[in-house]
């Protein structure tokens, strides 16, 4: 419906996706089996509140092969994707990015890890040149000071665990999950199933209402540049 123009926004709940597999059906997340379904496009993870945006360079993938899946190639798709949809959905014109290292200091100047120096520093080396506000890679304890998230739009993390706990730790409720890079505007809810809470009037819906709310920002956003 939403690639037909039907509707303008999809808005998604949580799923299990060990029960999905468990039943035969290979399902990495909602984010990976809606880019398949738009084309094969490009997905990238971003979770935000009020305060602050986090993207995430790789998703819903173990930990150890997260060092082998961050690429230069890969890196510079996601701070492309990023940079363009905050322009182009969002309304920030000249967008800030800030990148965390993959390492403890971010690999200290390769004496706890060279992956900044080979993959990520020359990325941001050419964007920067290329006209991009981006700055790092820094280390990620530090890129979530009160002093840092005001300078800047957006923090690109580069896994799942990296970004995901300190959002969280914001408060529950006001967080959205808003998959960039697709031909179609889908944002869900920023926890799992809880299925240990069914029945016992404790589930909070809060979270899926900053969803909805989310959607309907971005979808009139969307209208009117489109009636412009």
């Amino acid at each position: 419906g939403c690639l037909s123009g039907k509707y303008t926004a999809m808005v998604t709940g949580p799923v299990n996706k060990a029960i999905i597999n468990q039943t035969g059906t290979m399902f990495t997340g909602h984010t990976e089996y809606i880019a398949e379904r738009c084309h094969d496009a490009f997905p990238v993870m971003m979770l935000m509140n009020d305060t602050f945006r986090i993207a995430l360079v790789t998703t819903h993938l173990p930990l150890a092969k997260v060092p082998e899946s961050i690429t230069p190639e890969r890196i510079e798709k996601v701070i492309s994707i990023v940079h363009q949809d905050l322009r182009t959905r969002f309304g920030i014109d000249s967008p800030r990015l800030l990148v965390c290292g993959l390492n403890p200091h971010a690999g200290e100047q390769g004496y706890l890890g060279n992956e900044e120096q080979i993959h990520i520093e020359p990325v941001i080396t050419r964007l920067k040149q290329s006209g991009l506000d981006i700055t790092g890679p820094v280390s990620a304890d530090t890129a979530f000071t009160p002093a840092s998230l005001r300078s800047v739009d957006i923090i690109l993390c580069m896994y799942h665990d990296q970004g995901l706990p300190v959002l969280k730790s914001s408060g529950f409720g006001n967080i959205v999950n808003v998959t960039l890079g697709l031909p179609i505007i889908r944002t869900s809810v920023d926890h799992g199933t809880a299925f240990d809470l069914a029945g016992t009037g404790q589930a909070d819906s809060s979270s899926l209402g900053a969803a909805i709310d989310c959607a309907i920002k971005l979808a009139n956003r969307s209208i009117q540049d489109y009636e412009k």
